[in-house]
């Protein structure tokens, strides 16, 4: 709570200066026992004052908000992996392709991590919630994950050796920084 100063300066009941008068030497927002509420009792405390809720940021951040991939996929009877699981299958396809890839099959696998991200934009697109797969926005999402899904794709296409894909336009970028 944010200590208000009292206009006489005198520090009101209660011993503190410098703050509100209503609050006592402990801070808890009760009056003094001696200022009770009109027809109460002597020694019977007033009721708090209403603070009225302001508008304006605060100026220490007290809670962080829910992130966007905090939602689930599915409604939470179901169990977490099955919740998740657009997030899965697309590391689970990623997984698939740094095994290939290990197993001495680069081009097959670069093509599975590239369709596997090529995949998470479209889930990310079609399905109103993908769990932990969202991370920024929808429309970051999308173009990040289709952007390096379709670079990875097209850099596995035009792999030596043997390309499946030909652009001469790469010959000759290639030729250019190498000389």
């Amino acid at each position: 709570m944010r200590a208000e100063h009292d206009t006489n300066g005198a520090g009101g009941p209660g011993g503190s200066s410098g703050t509100d008068g209503a609050e006592g030497t402990n801070g808890s927002a009760e009056a003094p026992a001696s200022a009770g509420a009109p027809g109460a009792p002597a020694g019977t405390p007033a009721p708090a004052r209403a603070v009225a809720k302001s508008r304006r940021f605060p100026a220490v951040t007290q809670d962080t908000a829910r992130p966007e991939g905090a939602g689930r996929a599915i409604p939470g009877a179901v169990s977490t992996p099955a919740r998740q699981w657009p997030m899965l299958s697309v590391l689970a396809a990623t997984a698939v392709g740094l095994l290939t890839t290990a197993m001495g099959h680069p081009r097959i696998g670069c093509l599975v991590i590239g369709v596997a991200l090529i995949g998470a934009s479209v889930l990310r697109r079609v399905l109103p919630s993908v769990g932990m797969l969202a991370v920024r926005s929808r429309f970051t999402d999308m173009v990040t994950y289709g952007v390096l899904g379709v670079a990875i794709t097209l850099l596995a296409l035009v792999m030596e050796p043997r390309p499946i894909l030909h652009l001469p336009f790469l010959e000759t970028a290639v030729r250019f920084t190498v000389r």
